[in-house]
């Protein structure tokens, strides 16, 4: 899975991944090869891996001899994308709150700390941070469940996770004041392991991020 913390070394298919989900490449964007040999130079047997793979997590969409394009966008797959998220986090919240020790404490308050940073920065009308203050929303979310023990419950939500962040990012959806505020709500159910209250702070919180992304009218059916 792509990390979009930035750790990892950044490959062909991680910029592309990247560029997706933040929107730098449209919804519905033609990807021909020839373009994208001069602006990753990548040659075209390492695109077409990078693109399949791709299409294979439904980012890319591949039209046989027409190529490939980026994955339109709808407001039924942003709510389908939305439910399968809350499905999955207040599942794997559940079971890392229950195994979380103190250095799990400690992941989470150093990625809620960045976060809450982060959003001051776009309260007070910075838009330089905008990617950043994704990276960090992501990286607090998987930090709240990274005591699961189930890796494959963490890689899954994390992919749902960034197809609903490109829904963000498409919309540059942000609540301002309400969003921090249920960060710091879901960051106090986690000290105190309350996955219940948690997944109720979630479940309002992706509910309110789908409402206020299709309030701005750039996602359409």
């Amino acid at each position: 899975m792509n990390d979009l913390s930035g750790t990892e070394p950044v490959s062909v298919y991680g910029r592309l991944r990247a560029d997706i989900i933040f929107g730098r490449l449209a919804p519905g964007a033609r990807l021909p090869l020839e373009s994208l040999r001069a602006g990753y130079g990548a040659g075209a047997g390492q695109l077409r891996e990078a693109l399949n793979r791709l299409a294979s997590e439904r980012l890319v969409v591949a039209e046989g001899q027409r190529g490939f394009q980026v994955t339109p966008v709808s407001v039924a797959n942003l709510r389908e994308i939305a439910d399968l998220r809350l499905l999955l986090e207040c599942d794997a919240l559940e079971q890392s709150f229950q195994a979380g020790d103190t250095a799990w404490e400690g992941r989470v308050l150093a990625a809620h700390h960045m976060l809450s940073r982060m959003e001051a920065a776009m309260a007070a009308g910075d838009g330089s941070h905008v990617e950043k203050w994704k990276q960090h929303d992501w990286l607090f979310h998987q930090a709240l469940i990274s005591a699961c023990p189930s890796q494959v419950m963490k890689e899954t939500h994390a992919a749902s996770f960034d197809k609903y962040l490109r829904y963000q990012m498409i919309a540059l959806s942000f609540r301002g004041d309400v969003a921090a505020a249920e960060h710091r709500l879901m960051l106090e159910c986690a000290l105190g392991r309350d996955a219940s209250g948690a997944c109720d702070v979630l479940r309002r919180h992706v509910e309110g991020g789908v409402a206020h992304a299709l309030a701005t009218g750039t996602i359409r059916s």
